[in-house]
């Protein structure tokens, strides 16, 4: 791993999932919202189990893919990669990466028990959401042209297909 992408993942996944819960976690430690890391009880260990189960698949799955088919780059913006990923997760949701750092947030909110964690999870969606459509979508429109708005019409940006999209199958 490069140092460029070690960047990338320190900076962005690291500010959503660990620096900001904490700084959440910390600031409402002394209210009524404080987060409550499980004694004993197992249920919130099996509850957030799956959340981060598939979070960390998902994460794992597209770095990986992004190191051996993005034709060099990162996954922040201001080092995107070179080449249209349509494969593995990507062929059935254009943000497979996002989907797995929601989940792990939505992981952490369930296991600490914590409103306040929950609250930046639903508000680094709707940030993101409004990233995409706003930003992120059309300059990958420039970038890649009409095999991205082809994929964009074909593959959800949050809702998975049921099938995986292929460059054919359209809908």
């Amino acid at each position: 791993m490069n140092i460029p992408m070690i960047k990338a993942i320190v900076i962005l996944p690291g500010t959503a999932l660990v620096y900001v819960p904490a700084l959440v976690v910390w600031l409402t430690r002394d209210t009524g919202y404080a987060a409550s890391v499980p004694g004993t009880s197992a249920i919130p260990w099996l509850a957030a189990l799956p959340f981060a189960g598939v979070s960390l698949v998902l994460m794992v799955w597209t770095m990986r893919l992004f190191m051996s088919k993005g034709g060099g780059g990162t996954p922040a913006p201001w080092e995107p990669i070179r080449n249209l990923i349509i494969l593995g997760p990507y062929r059935y949701v254009r943000n497979p990466m996002l989907t797995g750092v929601i989940l792990f947030l939505a992981a952490e909110a369930i296991f600490l028990q914590s409103v306040p964690v929950a609250l930046w999870m639903a508000f680094f969606f709707v940030m993101n959401t409004v990233y995409f459509a706003f930003s992120e979508e059309p300059q990958l429109e420039k970038r890649y042209g009409q095999p991205y708005a082809d994929y964009k019409r074909n593959a959800g940006r949050w809702i998975p297909r049921l099938t995986p999209y292929d460059g054919t199958n359209e809908v």
